[in-house]
């Protein structure tokens, strides 16, 4: 990304509860986010809970690329979720007025209305400073990893949008990543006028590969979490292995790589010796970034059966690197898959559909998985980077946004 200084800098303060090196989609364009802004000239800081639960300066890290500093807060760990961290409640204003203190911002910009997002914004209007708010959550990401009954779950989370509500009213503006997260938080709290905003993607940091696969390779990225339902691609894959018997060498000889980590790793590998897949899958953990591009390059299709998503930068990466995508019909997944287009959607949780949808793009011929390659590239131009920055920056300002 070309650096671009302009007169007019601006002191940004980022909060968010999740934060490098947590990867998650909201971590990732936080960080994308900050490094571009880095990287027009703006000053950027970053408010985030610590790893652990102690006192520490402010210190200058490079993300991504890019210097900024970052407020790392005491944080503890949610024993329930295998990596996050928050910060005592209680706590969020008194930290808050801490670092507003001392970073004295142009604007505040919330990730999250939830500990850190709720502080900052408070304290933030008693000052005057704008606030801009982006929602990255849904109600299934925080319900997985609670230990209370269903009942009590109910009851915390209309306390928990009550209380979103309260928090984006605060807001110069409230944005998330596609126009369907848009209505659904609308829809959820009573806030109006959300502003859909693509997380963004760099488009030239992917390889797309238009040269026919030696192997057919089926791909998902992203947390291994009950929502994601990796599960579903588990089982029609099994399907496919079972009623179409592939030959070695043939399209649906299939492998299917999965990437990343989280909490429903082990469950996933012990449901891939019941269906016996052993040799038919493999689970890579995280990976860096050459590996990530290099593991888009050659697969055949990305496939993500999540029924929570308000966007999916994982799903933007894999259009950038020209893979058809087979995805579930639920939330923002259809504002990038085009039912016949760069891929095909199928109904959340069905194995079957997702099976056929898998053996369809799998046994097309090259010209037509081609095609499918090309409206992949084209649509994903419209989440370039670029025109995230630009609009944020102008929400910043409080002037009208690009077209």
């Amino acid at each position: 990304m070309s650096p671009t200084v302009r007169p007019d800098r601006l002191r940004i303060l980022i909060g968010c509860d999740t934060f490098a090196p947590d990867v998650n989609g909201a971590a990732r364009f936080t960080e994308r986010l900050a490094a571009g802004l880095v990287a027009r000239g703006h000053r950027v800081y970053i408010v985030a809970p610590a790893q652990r639960y102690r006192r520490r300066p402010p210190s200058d890290e490079v993300i991504e690329g890019a210097p900024m500093t970052v407020y790392r807060l005491p944080s503890v760990r949610w024993p329930p979720h295998d990596w996050l961290r928050f910060v005592w409640p209680w706590r969020a204003k008194y930290y808050s007025r801490r670092v507003l203190n001392s970073v004295r911002p142009d604007v505040v910009h919330i990730q999250s209305h939830i500990v850190i997002g709720r502080g900052l914004a408070r304290i933030a209007r008693q000052r005057g400073i704008p606030i801009v708010a982006t929602n990255h959550v849904m109600a299934e990401n925080i319900l997985d990893f609670t230990v209370m009954p269903p009942f009590i779950d109910k009851l915390v989370l209309k306390l928990a949008w009550d209380d979103a509500e309260r928090t984006f009213r605060m807001a110069r503006a409230v944005t998330t990543p596609t126009r369907r997260a848009a209505d659904f938080l609308e829809r959820t709290v009573d806030v109006q006028g959300v502003i859909p905003v693509s997380c963004g993607i760099e488009r030239a940091n992917y390889r797309p590969d238009p040269e026919q696969r030696d192997r057919s390779r089926v791909l998902f990225v992203g947390r291994l979490t009950s929502e994601k339902r990796v599960d579903v691609t588990l089982r029609a894959i099994a399907r496919i292995i079972e009623e179409h018997r592939p030959a070695a060498g043939s399209p649906l000889d299939l492998h299917f790589d999965i990437v990343g980590g989280g909490d429903q790793r082990k469950p996933l590998e012990q449901l891939v010796e019941k269906l016996g897949l052993q040799d038919r899958v493999t689970f890579l953990g995280r990976v860096d970034d050459p590996q990530l591009v290099e593991l888009y390059s050659r697969a055949s299709v990305f496939v993500i059966s999540s029924i929570a998503e308000l966007q999916s930068i994982a799903t933007l990466e894999a259009m950038a690197s020209g893979l058809p995508i087979i995805a579930a019909n639920a939330v923002a997944l259809p504002h990038l898959v085009h039912h016949g287009e760069n891929g095909y959607l199928f109904e959340p949780d069905n194995d079957r559909e997702l099976a056929d949808a898998i053996v369809r793009v799998l046994a097309a011929p090259h010209e037509e998985w081609h095609r499918m390659q090309r409206a992949s590239l084209d649509a994903v131009a419209a989440h370039d980077i670029t025109r995230t920055l630009d609009t944020f920056e102008a929400l910043y300002r409080g002037e009208p946004l690009p077209e």
